[in-house]
């Protein structure tokens, strides 16, 4: 798995940093909680999977900084999204997943925290404090734009379900990001290594939408909260 992981952030054009690999027993466990959850045809194929039903659950959440916040109302509002899932401990698809973010928060420029929010979500909250986060966000030079999400087992469990994204056992967790309109709740999410290019290709699909209702970047920038 070590030369399979290489192989994609090579073909994505990342680096993994401190990245391990899966062990084979680790990668069994994966497939089976794949086979067992009601997303595993996209997950396994490494597919997209458009019209994602999506509620936000209105439970307090901690960012890097460790300010509480309501991730509707304080991160998501009416910007565009990309929001990944990860945890700082993970040595195996996060630090791809969170490459991947990277590309694209580069890629968007001045455009990140404004017209788009990026978001890692940890989905492991008794380990993922805020200063962790914090430190590990520095790895991968998150700006401003760039948010890095924690909370109580509960309030975590009841966002991921929320998202669609909760997986009985984190450490089984498929590599996913998610990228939507806040506006009209449009979401697709993305599983496995999906090329940052793709993302940005429907970033700016929605942005194009956008702008045909009369609400292109300029205006977003404008309307999107502190």
């Amino acid at each position: 798995m070590k030369s399979g992981i290489a192989i994609a952030l090579l073909g994505l054009g990342l680096t993994a940093g401190s990245a391990t690999a899966h062990s084979p027993e680790e990668h069994a466990a994966h497939m089976a909680q794949q086979a067992a959850n009601p997303h595993a045809q996209h997950q396994a194929q490494g597919g997209v999977e458009p019209g994602a039903e999506v509620a936000f659950a209105d439970v307090p959440l901690l960012d890097q900084e460790g300010r509480e916040l309501r991730l509707k109302d304080d991160l998501v509002g009416d910007r565009i999204v990309v929001m990944g899932f990860v945890y700082t401990s993970c040595t195996t698809v996060c630090p791809v997943v969170s490459a991947i973010m990277q590309k694209l928060q580069k890629q968007l420029g001045e455009r990140a925290g404004t017209e788009v929010q990026l978001i890692s979500l940890s989905i492991d909250p008794l380990r993922d404090t805020p200063e962790r986060l914090r430190e590990y966000a520095g790895r991968y030079e998150a700006g401003a734009g760039w948010r890095w999400v924690t909370g109580s087992s509960e309030a975590v469990a009841d966002t991921l379900k929320g998202l669609g994204t909760w997986t009985a056992n984190y450490q089984d967790h498929p590599p996913l990001i998610m990228v939507g309109d806040g506006r009209t709740q449009t979401w697709t999410r993305f599983y496995g290594f999906t090329d940052p290019a793709v993302l940005m290709a429907r970033v700016n699909e929605l942005s194009a939408v956008r702008g045909h209702d009369g609400h292109g970047p300029t205006a977003i920038a404008q309307e999107s909260h502190p």
